[in-house]
């Protein structure tokens, strides 16, 4: 079986305006980079992102926050916070990035791909469930978790989501922080935006200690940083046993990226990768969904995205 790439045009089409690092070129900086591999494009499974329907994305936020993002988008209103804007295509961008994670999820769960990526636009994972904040709209990881336990309950029923991010993905631990069926483990710059994700923060009721940050000093070596991200993995693995790994893959936790200050390179991303696919070999059989989040240095991100797929596809 191959790696799925789930995409969209709709996804350069959610115009943010001059000069934003969350920008369109950031799509085509990675499906450019995967495209000029023939080899490794030609070994990919191309699938195109649907837009998730309202009941599934509501299965991760309120009927309130959905009517809000729509509102904003049928106006023109512009910002839905200081750093969030939206477009006349925002919201079919938001909606195909959401419905491109189930897609992925019905692609595994099928036979159709082994793994696979969803390099969307916006990201997701500062979406709280009444808010977006930090660039996102709806959280793609959230709702394909949700999506994932509520069309497959027999085969889906405890999901781990990874976020490499270099910021904190405060709206996917608010979601799931009561939760003892999703586990959210972060590793991420601190203190940084958007301020959360300290060492205390590890869920609550029912779904405490199922929550796990580590918080990391900017200008943490990649090395402490990699060791960092193993050991927390092996933790997570002797408590819970998951049916899906999601990760959610920002990539500006890479050095040089305008927008963090840690310094992995992307032979760190490629290890990383490998260990969550050796995780999910041992536990669910190799279900593996990356859902691209942050990422701003143009420069780099292509190439990166691109060794992060390279692993994913590896026998």
């Amino acid at each position: 079986m191959k790696t799925a790439i789930i995409h969209h045009p709709v996804f350069e089409q959610h115009d943010t305006g001059d000069n934003h690092p969350e920008s369109p070129a950031r799509y085509v900086a990675v499906m450019d980079a995967l495209r000029d591999d023939a080899k490794l494009w030609a070994s990919l499974l191309e699938l195109e992102a649907p837009p998730a329907p309202r009941g599934d994305v509501q299965a991760a936020h309120t009927p309130q926050h959905f009517k809000r993002v729509e509102r904003a988008v049928s106006e023109g209103r512009g910002y839905l916070d200081a750093d969030t804007i939206v477009s006349m295509r925002s919201l079919d961008a938001a909606l195909r990035a959401a419905g491109g994670a189930c897609r992925a999820v019905d692609a595994i769960m099928s036979g159709e791909a082994r793994n696979a990526f969803v390099p969307a636009r916006p990201p997701g994972h500062h979406a709280t469930s009444e808010n977006a904040m930090g660039f996102c709209l709806f959280n793609t990881v959230a709702v394909a978790a949700r999506y994932a336990q509520s069309r497959y309950p027999s085969e889906i029923e405890r999901v781990a989501v990874v976020d490499w991010d270099v910021h904190h993905g405060n709206g996917t631990q608010g979601i799931f922080y009561d939760d003892p069926k999703v586990f959210f483990f972060s590793a991420h710059q601190y203190p940084w935006y958007p301020g959360t994700g300290s060492r205390g923060e590890n869920g609550q009721g029912r779904g405490r200690g199922y929550t796990l940050n580590v918080p990391l000093k900017a200008g943490t070596s990649a090395r402490v940083h990699r060791s960092t991200f193993d050991a927390a993995l092996e933790e997570i693995a002797d408590k819970f046993t998951p049916d899906l790994i999601i990760i959610s893959a920002g990539f500006d936790a890479h050095a040089g990226d305008p927008l963090g200050q840690l310094l992995l390179e992307d032979e760190d991303f490629v290890q990383m990768t490998r260990t969550v696919k050796e995780w999910a070999a041992g536990t669910c059989k190799g279900r593996v969904i990356s859902c691209l989040e942050g990422g701003y240095n143009l420069a780099t991100l292509g190439a990166t995205a691109r060794a992060h797929v390279r692993a994913l596809s590896e026998a």
